[in-house]
């Protein structure tokens, strides 16, 4: 008869797992978080996920981020897949090259490296004080960054359409709208990063979540697209 001995864990194994933050996007820092992020950019402790990036390259007809990292929402699964047999054509429309979604745990960690660089300590009560709180986004606001590529004029990123999708399968539109100062323009076309902040709390969408993100670029077609955030991975 097999025996099964009990393993007495040992006292690292505690600590790092009692140390390990638990993963969920934080929509109000507070001290706990704070602190490990800052840690984390320090290098007193060991990194803390602050955002997720979704990876919409193709590659030999697969997206990077894996076997249905995009789905689509309306018009069909042939706008899926000419886009995974013609990830450059922009003929009929840009491309999103990656999805990034992050909150006010990131905005930190941002502003911890720039103190660190600049030979500063950051203190936990400093981060969240209201000068720094002051140049992060709001409390309950979730940031979606879409890197795009393929825009026929710079003018055309206005015309994407990004939503949530909502446990009650209502679409949920963004509070606001901003562009990264990256886009440029390379053989006719344009290139740069969509920014949209959400307010998921307000939609019945939880900290730990998955949740849809649906979107449209400027092509004048049915085709919508799909993707997945998760936002348990991450802080």
């Amino acid at each position: 008869m097999r025996q099964f001995r009990f393993v007495r864990p040992t006292l690292l194994a505690l600590t790092v797992l009692l140390s390990a933050p638990a993963l969920a996007w934080v929509p109000k820092l507070e001290e706990t978080t704070a602190k490990n992020v800052i840690d984390s950019a320090y290098g007193r402790r060991d990194p803390v996920p602050t955002y997720q990036t979704i990876d919409l390259s193709v590659k030999d007809g697969k997206f990077a981020a894996g076997d249905g990292a995009v789905k689509a929402f309306d018009g069909g699964n042939k706008c899926v897949a000419d886009w995974l047999a013609a990830p450059t054509d922009f003929s009929q429309g840009s491309r999103p090259a990656s999805v990034t979604v992050s909150g006010q745990a990131d905005q930190l960690y941002f502003q911890a490296q720039d103190a660190r660089d600049n030979f500063r300590n950051l203190s936990t009560q400093d981060a969240l004080g209201a000068d720094l709180a002051g140049k992060r986004m709001a409390d309950g606001l979730l940031r979606v960054d879409i890197n795009v590529r393929g825009l026929p004029t710079e003018k055309a990123r206005d015309a994407y359409l990004v939503r949530l999708k909502a446990p009650d399968s209502k679409l949920i539109a963004p509070v606001r709208r901003s562009y990264v100062n990256d886009f440029k323009q390379d053989a006719g076309k344009w290139s740069g990063t969509l920014v949209y902040y959400f307010e998921p709390l307000k939609a019945g969408i939880g900290a730990s979540d998955k949740v849809d993100l649906l979107l449209r670029t400027e092509a004048d077609t049915n085709c919508a697209y799909s993707v997945t955030l998760d936002l348990g991975s991450f802080q």
